[in-house]
């Protein structure tokens, strides 16, 4: 997700670009802001290492752009040959290089992995991301890993922008064992609405609005709802508010301590306890 400094830099240029500038301009720049795309490789000292992933590719025909397109994924093998598989789904800035320290999280808490970069991130196809074309790229690998590992339950994994893409595909399918949503919220002007200039008129302009409030009591699936105590990004209370609007089964975990970053480490224990509970994972 954006940064507040810039989330404060996007005000006022959304501002700017109402009065004097074009739609396209307008849509073209809040698309940057909000995905921040990467075409970096290398995912820095705090990533961790992917040796052991291997590199998975998957084409697509695109309805949005009419164009074909390919993502590139990393696939990790998980504790035991039969266990469940979870479509990893990063947040913005990130690439799946970057997320290889969560990945190997959700490994040790018994999943084998597919993690994905949607197009402008990493090795996928090189394209300005969009809403609509993030939520297509969810759907493609969601359809690789039910072709690539038939009979083997799935579940949907979203990490803060990637939870609202987690809770749109959860939404749209029906052959999840189950959803999980990391440092998330209900929705981008909700985000705004947060921060402290979150009075500026700039919300009927944000036209990737990630509605997640919206459409996460259509899931049907379980839904596990993660967050930190010290996210000072994604204020708890706004994966609090998703939790509430989610259906039953469901569960909210606030990890005592974790940062934006942190909470999936921090919170290991926690998470093993309600997946046990929620999903009968690690029984």
């Amino acid at each position: 997700m954006l940064t507040s400094w810039r989330w404060r830099a996007t005000a006022l240029t959304l501002l700017a670009l109402a009065l004097f500038g074009g739609c396209t301009s307008l849509e073209v720049q809040q698309r940057k802001w909000i995905f921040m795309p990467s075409s970096s490789t290398s995912g820095g000292w705090y990533a961790g290492s992917t040796e052991g992933m291997d590199d998975v590719w998957i084409a697509l025909n695109s309805a949005e752009t009419g164009q074909p397109a390919k993502l590139h994924a990393l696939w990790l093998t998980g504790p035991t040959p039969n266990a469940p598989v979870m479509l990893y789904l990063h947040g913005a800035r990130r690439t799946v290089e970057g997320s290889a320290f969560r990945i190997r999280h959700m490994q040790e808490l018994g999943f084998a992995v597919l993690a994905i970069d949607y197009r402008g991130f990493g090795r996928s196809s090189d394209e300005l991301p969009s809403e609509a074309m993030v939520y297509e790229d969810a759907r493609a690998a969601w359809a690789w890993l039910a072709q690539a590992h038939p009979g083997r339950e799935r579940y949907i994994f979203g990490h803060s922008l990637g939870g609202a893409i987690a809770v749109q595909l959860a939404s749209e399918v029906h052959d999840a064992k189950g959803l999980i949503v990391e440092g998330g919220f209900t929705s981008i002007p909700d985000v705004f609405h947060s921060f402290k200039w979150g009075w500026l008129p700039i919300t009927p302009l944000i036209t990737q609005r990630f509605d997640s409030a919206q459409k996460i009591g259509q899931v049907k699936a379980p839904v596990l709802v993660v967050h930190g105590s010290r996210d000072t990004l994604i204020h708890p209370d706004l994966g609090r508010a998703l939790y509430e609007r989610a259906a039953v089964p469901k569960r909210f975990v606030l990890v005592e301590g974790g940062t934006h970053y942190s909470t999936n480490g921090v919170g290991q224990q926690q998470y093993r306890e309600a997946l046990r509970d929620l999903f009968g994972i690690g029984t």
